[in-house]
């Protein structure tokens, strides 16, 4: 089975996602002022969403780099893609909980721990693509013992630790990991396509 369903499957579903979040954001009425917005809870609304959509967008871009060094996939495969997708599907849901709810300890804590699935749900995904290409492949190769993820799920699971004692620094850690992920995998961008 070559990979063209599996992207256009995934590319969809990640638009969808971006598009349930943007239309989450409702202007309240009568703001005119940014001091209106900001005691509203738009503003951290807009903050959370800010955040969501560049972790959605990472992972879309990575998805796409990713496929260009896999020749074929099987069904552990397809399934190891739905798995992540699953918890990216949550997105929207925990980023809105979290707007909403002023960024309380409990939806925090939720909101890094679907990054942290997703971020599982990623290596998982990798990990049965190596399966099935080999540990001599461009992807195994390419990734090689993975430090980028591992110190990126290190840094979810503190950020759902201190989700429950100051949720301003769990966001901040899952901050710091989209910022680690901005630029696509250059281990697997540079490969030859």
């Amino acid at each position: 089975m070559t990979t063209n369903r599996l992207e256009a499957f995934s590319d969809g579903v990640i638009a969808i996602l971006i598009t349930i979040m943007v239309l989450e954001l409702k202007m309240p009425e009568g703001a005119t002022s940014w001091s209106a917005i900001r005691d509203s809870g738009l503003l951290l609304k807009l903050l959370t969403y800010v955040l969501s959509y560049l972790i959605l967008g990472i992972y879309w871009s990575n998805h796409h780099h990713l496929f260009h060094v896999v020749t074929h996939v099987n069904g552990r495969i397809l399934w190891a893609n739905l798995h992540l997708l699953f918890w990216l599907s949550l997105v929207p849901f925990t980023t809105a909980w979290v707007g909403s709810s002023h960024n309380a300890k409990i939806p925090t804590a939720i909101y890094a721990m679907v990054f942290l699935c997703s971020a599982q749900a990623w290596d998982l995904l990798n990990r049965q693509i190596i399966k099935l290409h080999g540990t001599d492949s461009t992807l195994a190769v390419l990734i090689g013992r993975d430090r980028k993820g591992l110190i990126s799920r290190v840094l979810y699971v503190a950020a759902v630790g201190a989700a429950f004692v100051y949720p301003w620094i769990s966001d901040a850690l899952i901050g710091a990991v989209g910022l680690m992920w901005l630029m696509p995998d250059r281990r697997i961008e540079r490969a030859p396509h």
